[in-house]
């Protein structure tokens, strides 16, 4: 049974940060594609940031400069560091875990909620 289990939202007021966690069972962590993807009310879902399994790593550009992918292939975990966060980056965080072969698969999260309020 796979699992992607995402911790560390909450309200943070502007300007502050956040890590967000997301740790994975069931698969072979090592061997995927893990990026973290946001989805606020009335718009599009979005990517965040991915590392691939090789450690290359890409972000969107609306947060570009603000955020850092990690992973730790012994904790089996993916992190997200977001800094200066604006009000616009409340949305559900959802991590998902991606490998291409034969076959794609795509797992993903249930999410977890950021507010940035005052």
């Amino acid at each position: 049974q796979v699992q992607l289990v995402e911790s560390g939202g909450g309200l943070v007021q502007p300007g502050g940060s956040l890590r967000l966690s997301c740790a994975a069972s069931g698969i072979i962590f090592s061997i995927y594609d893990m990026s973290w993807y946001r989805h606020a009310p009335g718009k599009q879902r979005e990517l965040v940031a991915l590392i691939g399994s090789g450690g290359s790593t890409n972000y969107g550009d609306s947060v570009k400069g603000r955020v850092t992918i990690s992973r730790d292939n012994v904790k089996n975990t993916v992190y997200l560091q977001i800094v200066s966060l604006k009000p616009e980056d409340t949305a559900v965080y959802y991590c998902n875990a991606k490998r291409f072969g034969s076959s794609i698969l795509d797992y993903w999260g249930r999410g977890t909620q950021v507010t940035v309020s005052s």
